[in-house]
């Protein structure tokens, strides 16, 4: 199972985003933290406006590490059509970012989603709804079936993560701890259909 990330500059949110979610997945995730590839998972980051090659902000990469995550080998890297092909799940930071992802592979449109717009429609969902769901790909499928049945935000805007790029360490946090608390719940599902 691949899960891509995908912001601007991939220097902030999106490998904070897959560095937490990797930890989150990773067995035994504090003593395991580091380690390599969560067990059954490549989770990975691409930016839409990124320079191939730049490190991780260094304040995004404190809230990663204060988080679990490990952010010493990241290196920025420019979102393609072939990275969003070979992702069965892309999270975006913003609304504007999963069109931008749409519009390099169309047929990605199912599979991706805002980091917490895929949050809301997991903790929207009744247990029914993912009963017979076996496999994380099947996961990111129904979710997709039944975006429609959970109701939106009442301002759309509430599903995009702020940019905290160049901004205080204080949003800087803020923004690490949405995220955060956006994919314990992305988290979580996807180990329950592992």
């Amino acid at each position: 199972m691949r899960v891509l990330f995908v912001c601007s500059g991939n220097i902030c949110r999106s490998p904070l985003g897959a560095q937490v979610l990797e930890a989150r997945l990773t067995p035994g995730a504090s003593a395991a933290v580091g380690s390599g590839a969560a067990s059954g998972f490549v989770v990975e980051s691409a930016g839409t406006i990124a320079d191939d090659g730049a490190a991780m902000d260094e304040t995004a990469a404190a809230q990663s590490r204060r988080l679990g995550g490990d952010p010493s080998a990241h290196r920025s890297r420019y979102l393609t059509a072939e990275i969003v092909e070979g992702a069965d799940l892309v999270l975006t930071a913003e609304r504007s970012h999963r069109a931008a992802v749409v519009s390099l592979a169309p047929r990605a449109s199912r599979r991706t989603f805002t980091i917490k717009q895929f949050a809301r429609v997991l903790d929207g969902l009744e247990p029914g709804d993912l009963a017979d769901v076996r496999s994380p790909q099947d996961l990111v499928d129904r979710v997709a079936r039944l975006r429609g049945v959970v109701p939106p935000p009442a301002d759309p805007a509430d599903d995009d993560v702020d940019d905290p790029y160049r901004r205080s360490e204080g949003t800087h946090e803020r923004v690490a701890d949405e995220i955060d608390a956006a994919l314990a719940t992305v988290a979580d599902a996807l180990r329950a259909v592992s």
